[in-house]
């Protein structure tokens, strides 16, 4: 039985369409995504024509999840939302406080207390944070999909989403976050709504793997990048982007995250560059000689905030390299440097140790995974894979970390 043969049947063994190894053995390219490594896109691509199991088995689970977005034919705006912004245009994008609740011992409640990492249910009653979730989610499946089958029905669905939320005049999200976060009897919004917009790289890389498709042309693309263009420039000089800016702990992170992932796509590597200088700065006055994290283990919530904004770390790395900056070595002083910050939590990750620190939530290891496989590949150091594998086999074997790492 000869190669192309035994490839067809394993497809069709998994249900996969016959158009996809079509198209397969002619589209190997290395894709120029901005977060996602397109070299191990294309190495996943040549995998799975090579018949290996993991990688088929997460094209097929990526497929089951693509083809039920394009079935249930949902498109997500800002619009959807039943409350109406202070500013009166439901363009705007709009959420609340989640950690704040109402002041028991004032009639109205008002104004609302904090109480860390006890997310008030009411946080979900305005819909733009949940749909831009969806957003970020649905279109990075979907034009993965499309990369990986070349069935343009991915790309286009893709392109349906993109435009509601970011092009669409009727249903377009304005480029900024004034009413983001904000905490009834104190203000209408403040520079802490930013962290909600932290996962917008995936559109990014959504947009940029469906170009030049029917319905995603030059012009739409270009579109797009006037949008994080304008979002761009309100986050720099705003008095709320600037406010977020000042953050110490991982919503600093995160903000310099996507200054340097949204000048990066709009092609501004020079704001790029010196938010990464800026980033160096942040690692600096977050982390302790010995790779903890003072500022995260403060939280209530204390694992997930150091593996999040360890993985701040590792997606700013990664985004540094499109401006030929290499940080995945780079060392404070003192030796601090991300991968002393990896290095803190490996007993823990080991059962060498038992965290000691405050954590009211059940401890998860999403993001611990993500860290793991990039320190696997960047660090030449098969056993982070190994612990990646032990710790969490389902998030590690999930489709999207099996077919973009």
């Amino acid at each position: 039985m000869n190669k192309f043969n035994k490839n067809l049947i394993l497809l069709l063994f998994f249900g996969i369409s016959t158009s996809f190894f079509a198209q397969a053995k002619f589209d190997s390219g290395i894709p120029k995504t901005i977060s996602i490594d397109g070299k191990a896109l294309s190495d996943n691509y040549k995998l799975i024509l090579s018949n290996d199991k993991g990688k088929v088995v997460a094209l097929k689970s990526l497929l089951k999840k693509a083809d039920k977005l394009l079935k249930e034919d949902i498109v997500y705006s800002v619009m959807d939302k039943k409350q109406t912004p202070p500013s009166g245009d439901k363009h705007d994008y709009m959420s609340t406080g989640p950690y704040w609740w109402p002041d028991p011992t004032k009639p109205d409640g008002l104004p609302y207390i904090k109480k860390d990492g006890l997310r008030n249910p009411t946080y979900y009653d305005i819909s733009d944070s949940q749909e831009i979730d969806k957003v970020e989610d649905a279109s990075l499946s979907l034009a993965l999909a499309y990369y990986f089958t070349k069935e343009v029905k991915y790309a286009n669905f893709t392109s349906k989403l993109l435009k509601a939320w970011f092009l669409n005049s009727e249903t377009r999200q304005n480029p900024h976050l004034n009413f983001a976060q904000g905490i009834p009897g104190i203000n209408t919004g403040r520079g802490t709504g930013l962290i909600e917009t932290r996962d917008l790289y995936r559109v990014l890389d959504a947009a940029i793997l469906i170009q030049n498709t029917p319905n995603w042309t030059n012009n739409d693309h270009l579109a797009l990048k006037k949008w994080f263009s304008d979002y761009l420039s309100w986050m720099l000089e705003s008095p709320i982007g600037q406010d977020e800016a000042k953050a110490k702990n991982n919503h600093g992170t995160f903000y310099s995250e996507q200054v340097i992932a949204f000048a990066l796509f709009v092609d501004k590597p020079e704001i790029a560059i010196k938010e990464i200088e800026i980033f160096k700065n942040r690692m600096e006055s977050q982390l302790q000689p010995n790779g903890s994290q003072p500022l995260e283990l403060a939280r209530t919530k204390s694992w997930g905030y150091v593996n999040m904004n360890m993985f701040g770390y590792f997606l700013i790395a990664k985004l540094a390299e499109n401006a030929n900056i290499s940080l995945w070595n780079h060392e404070g002083s003192k030796g601090k440097s991300m991968k002393n910050a990896l290095e803190f939590i490996m007993p823990y990750l080991k059962n060498e140790k038992v965290w000691e620190y405050e954590q009211i939530q059940k401890i998860s290891f999403g993001e611990t995974i993500k860290i793991l496989k990039f320190a696997s590949r960047k660090y030449n150091n098969p056993e982070y894979e190994e612990i990646a594998k032990k710790i969490d086999i389902k998030s590690y074997q999930s489709e999207l970390n099996e077919l973009t790492f």
